[in-house]
């Protein structure tokens, strides 16, 4: 599987990748030093709007889940406008999660799997990443999840 094409892994999930969001504040979409590319946080956006909710209030597990997989797919665009060509991956080194969820909610680490699982069907052994899921008390624009991403890249 790790020898696979990345384009022909998204097309069987029937994943097509977005542009590039315009960055809504002071930075960069991502930075790349030497073969590492840092990919700034991610909300989770449906319909081309912020998904808003707070976990253990508004939103389920599952549904949170759901959002960190669109942000996977939002995170995964952005690495091919940076690369060029997502083959070019050779490791998904770290995600950071941040949950916007309440303070007894602690199931922060299963909605970053949604993230989590959907790097590792597309990007095989390579999506294999370390993690950090933090429950906050809000995200901007009220959004659910947000998601930042670092890969190693040829």
């Amino acid at each position: 599987m790790s020898n696979a094409n990345v384009y022909d892994r998204l097309a069987e999930l029937g994943i097509t990748l977005p542009p590039v969001a315009v960055p809504a504040a002071a930075y960069v979409p991502f930075v790349r030093t030497g073969n590492l590319i840092f990919i700034s946080g991610h909300i989770a956006k449906r319909d081309g709007k912020p998904w808003v909710g707070q976990l253990g209030a508004t939103m389920d597990t599952a549904t949170g889940a759901q959002a960190a997989r669109a942000i996977a797919i939002d995170l995964m665009g952005t690495l091919h406008a940076a690369v060029g060509d997502l083959n070019k991956v050779e490791r998904i080194v770290k995600v950071m999660s941040l949950v916007n969820s309440t303070g007894s909610f602690t199931e922060q680490h299963l909605v970053t799997n949604g993230c989590s699982e959907l790097l590792g069907q597309v990007f095989g052994e390579k999506g294999a990443h370390a993690r950090s899921a933090f429950g906050v008390a809000q995200i901007p624009l009220g959004a659910c999840v947000e998601i930042e991403l670092i890969a190693q890249v040829a």
